[in-house]
């Protein structure tokens, strides 16, 4: 690993995750990570070496031109880096899930996070569920510590069931002593190919809340906006589909709230995230 921007002496430091793959349906939680990043000029304190936790058959190098328009390797990993806002930091985790040596990933991370001395870890994930992308996105919000919880209205999670790295993270920063909130969208399990900006938005603002400041959509507004343009257009091609998602719409207009903790989870058994059918593609 190789640093280029310190750890130490952060100003209220938050971190901040998201792993592509298994936990991160459409890319919208990872495209949150790229968003802040992008917003806040972030820069790099370490990657973590990729031989150790990629199976590159599965997770394949890509070949890049640089700004000298050389062509170079880019490997997949996890980088770490630190963003400033107005009157804190934010230390950004991203990258594919890892392929191999899970507790030893995360030993690596915590590590990092116990220099940090974070308030708190968020870690954002996404999962497919049969929510209708005419309505607003669902989040769903939990909290590890009872005190934060309350603070921020949130609860404790109740899931039980098959987890990626963003659960097992978790569980490791309980065990430093480290308080996480896990923020998790729901997304239309019939148009699930990447991106959606309208879920990423939905993330972006639940952060907002949690970080109690602001974080600037710029563009995302937008292509949510279009975003959800297109997918009626496609829709409305079908009369299968369009009656679907009419379906879809009633049964979340009667319910009249966002789905609970438990209710997330059952969809998260329902559709799980690494489904790759989709309806509208």
């Amino acid at each position: 690993m190789s640093g280029v921007r310190s750890l130490k002496n952060l100003r209220r430091p938050v971190i901040i995750a998201a792993f592509g793959g298994w936990n991160d349906a459409s890319e919208a939680a990872s495209n949150v990570i790229d968003h802040v990043a992008e917003l806040t000029n972030a820069e790099l304190a370490f990657a973590l070496e990729p031989d150790e936790f990629y199976d590159f058959q599965v997770n394949r190098p890509t070949i890049v031109k640089t700004s000298e328009q050389e062509r170079t390797i880019q490997w997949p990993t996890t980088e770490v880096l630190v963003a400033s806002l107005a009157d804190r930091d934010l230390v950004l985790v991203g990258g594919p899930e890892p392929n191999m040596k899970w507790r030893t990933f995360c030993a690596r991370l915590i590590s990092a996070f116990v220099t940090v001395k974070p308030e708190m870890v968020v870690l954002l994930g996404a999962l497919l569920t049969d929510a209708p992308h005419t309505r607003p996105v669902p989040v769903t919000g939990t909290c590890s510590d009872p005190d934060l919880a309350a603070e921020l209205a949130l609860q404790a999670s109740t899931y039980e069931g098959p987890t990626g790295i963003v659960g097992v993270l978790a569980a490791e920063c309980a065990v430093v002593g480290i308080p996480v909130v896990s923020l998790w969208a729901s997304v239309p399990h019939y148009v699930a190919e990447p991106p959606n900006p309208k879920a990423t938005v939905a993330l972006l603002s639940r952060l907002e809340d949690v970080l109690d400041c602001p974080l600037d959509a710029g563009e995302l507004l937008e292509q949510a906006v279009q975003w959800e343009e297109q997918v009626n257009d496609l829709a409305s091609e079908d009369t299968e589909i369009t009656a679907y998602i009419n379906t879809l719409e009633e049964r979340r207009d009667e319910a009249q709230k966002e789905p609970s903790g438990d209710a997330i989870a059952a969809e998260f058994q329902r559709f799980p995230a690494s489904a790759a059918s989709t309806a509208l593609s």
